[in-house]
């Protein structure tokens, strides 16, 4: 693949003045907020209490009754669910965490922030899921946890996780960011298992504008992870404060954690529509030459699929065209992309511990050749047929 110079692609891929002003930007996410949310917002604001409180209380009761009864409690991000679930687990200096290269950086960061070592391992091409024969592989007597990606919602295989975490007895954390509202043979991801983590940032399935969530296995573990997420403080009998170990300051304040509430109470219906929308993609994406599309979901258990990303992979190898320049192209027509993701072992801070391209191909190839298109729950068909139309459009014209 040659890419264009800058006069070439402007020429030839630009746009009509028609097309760039016939449509309002598109971008490749977008939350839904409601009016009864942005008026519970109101009330919190007016109430006096708008850190921790009542409506954290709320919101880890509301996630405990959708996920089946188990315990959880809500941080600050996703990022720091996943730094207190590996300090649950006590993993730190000279331990291995297993987890995929092809997710977003918050999950071997943070796996090196407790000093721990990232062992990546490389995911399957179309599911972008961990490949289990390689985790098998990558299993030494230093590893103490699994960390799986749920990739755009789309969950790893289930049953063969956690058997082989019994069977080299083993922790997991599910990074399940992109996950809420999966299920695996009719089970929601997060109400079994280990430990399992969400988030709620805005271009999520569900928002809280920021915030993450830590699903557990028992009372104990969310009491410890209570005392992580604030300083480390228990308090004791005679009202005074102690510290046993250094904790974060992560907890969710109360105005997040209300619009969180008004967010779980659609999630169903936007993962529904998330659904209808993808549905039409698979239908209407046909492009000469043609994208890898995206895993339509487990054989009989499609609808265990949330959705968060309609992702395919771009036929650089027959375009003359780099995928800057395709970004670039449907931008100009006011339609916004993503990349998800960039593989995480080829980033400086990896690469100062000895990685090197090569080491996983499916992910390297994903890295160079993904791009994330729009799809949020109010997006309608016409959304999807114009990004579909814009897509091909572009390829054609770029093609070698």
């Amino acid at each position: 693949m040659a890419s264009l110079s800058s006069d070439s692609l402007v020429s030839e891929l630009s746009p009509s003045g028609e097309e760039r002003s016939a449509h309002p930007y598109l971008p490749f996410a977008r939350p839904t907020l409601d009016e009864d949310t942005i008026a519970g917002v109101v009330e919190v604001l007016r109430s006096g209490w708008i850190t921790t409180g009542p409506q954290v209380k709320k919101f880890e009761a509301a996630l405990t009754d959708y996920l089946g009864g188990r315990p959880v409690r809500v941080l600050n991000s996703a990022t720091a669910a996943l730094e207190v679930a590996l300090q649950l687990c006590g993993i730190g200096l000279g331990d291995e965490v297993i987890t995929p290269s092809q997710t977003f950086f918050a999950a071997p960061n943070m796996i090196a922030k407790v000093g721990a070592t990232p062992v990546f391992v490389d995911v399957e091409l179309i599911s972008r899921n961990l490949d289990f024969d390689a985790v098998e592989r990558a299993i030494t007597p230093r590893t103490k946890a699994i960390m799986p990606t749920h990739f755009a919602g789309l969950p790893v295989d289930m049953d063969r996780l956690y058997a082989m975490a019994e069977r080299y007895r083993l922790r997991v954390i599910e990074d399940a960011a992109l996950a809420i509202g999966s299920s695996w043979r009719g089970r929601r991801i997060g109400g079994f298992g280990d430990l399992t983590v969400f988030s709620f940032h805005p271009n999520k399935n569900m928002t809280a504008i920021e915030g993450g969530a830590l699903m557990l296995s028992d009372e104990t573990e969310a009491r410890e992870v209570e005392t992580l997420r604030f300083h480390g403080i228990t308090r004791l009998p005679d009202g005074t404060r102690d510290v046993a170990f250094p904790g974060g300051k992560f907890n969710l304040p109360d105005v997040n954690a209300r619009i969180g509430l008004g967010q779980l109470a659609r999630l169903e219906e936007f993962n529904a529509r998330r659904r209808e929308r993808v549905a039409d993609y698979f239908q209407i994406l046909r492009t000469d030459p043609p994208c890898l599309l995206p895993h339509p979901g487990h054989v009989g258990d499609e609808a265990g699929h949330s959705w968060n990303m309609f992702a395919p992979l771009l036929p650089l190898d027959r375009l003359r065209i780099d995928r800057q320049q395709f970004r670039a192209a449907l931008e100009a027509r006011g339609i916004g992309t993503g990349v998800s993701y960039e593989a995480a072992h080829l980033t400086t801070l990896f690469r100062r511990r000895g990685h090197c391209e090569g080491e996983l191909p499916n992910t390297e190839r994903i890295a160079r050749e993904t791009v994330t298109l729009p799809l949020f729950p109010t997006m309608t068909r016409a959304n999807v047929e114009r990004v579909c139309n814009a897509v091909a459009e572009v390829l054609v014209k770029a093609r070698i």
